[in-house]
């Protein structure tokens, strides 16, 4: 239970990050963790059990993702008391409940799904271009393009708001 306590949160988060659905994402991570019990003898010792876990929850989601289709957009407000705890990438300053933060999420969950989830595997998960397009079935520097243009996009719906 120890474990389930510490990774809940952020693994509901990545799910939630890909699927953009409440209920879908308490489902990967359950069948997630599942998974990962069941399969604990084939994890290396050079690979931490979080990173795993990671890796599997969002297998997972790109798979129920891609199998299911679009959901509904779902306000960041109705999930922002999960947000993650130590494993967030926030500077104290900027808590989960701050403005400026709502105003990023709600940025990346407006662009389309091929940026949302490129950009959320890599700046929010920490994916690597190759992790990613190995995740997403895509070539390395098709993937490069990917971010990049994300990122882009993200800057320009940013604009108006953040005063780059």
């Amino acid at each position: 239970m120890e474990i389930y306590n510490r990774y809940y949160k952020a693994m509901y988060n990545t799910a939630f990050r890909i699927v953009k659905n409440s209920f879908e994402a308490e489902d990967i991570m359950q069948e997630a963790f599942l998974s990962a019990f069941t399969m604990l003898d084939t994890l290396l010792e050079s690979t931490t059990f979080g990173a795993w876990l990671k890796r599997i929850v969002v297998n997972k989601s790109i798979y129920n993702y891609t199998k299911n289709g679009k959901y509904q957009h779902v306000p960041v407000d109705a999930v922002l008391y999960k947000l993650e705890d130590e494993s967030t990438s926030l500077s104290s300053d900027e808590t989960a409940n701050s403005p400026k933060v709502k105003v990023i999420l709600n940025a990346i969950n407006g662009l389309k799904d091929t940026y949302r989830i490129a950009l959320t595997l890599h700046l929010i998960e920490g994916f690597d271009y190759e992790e990613i397009g190995q995740i997403t079935n895509v070539s390395y520097a098709n993937c490069r393009t990917t971010v990049s243009r994300a990122k882009e996009k993200l800057r320009q719906a940013l604009q108006p708001v953040m005063n780059y």
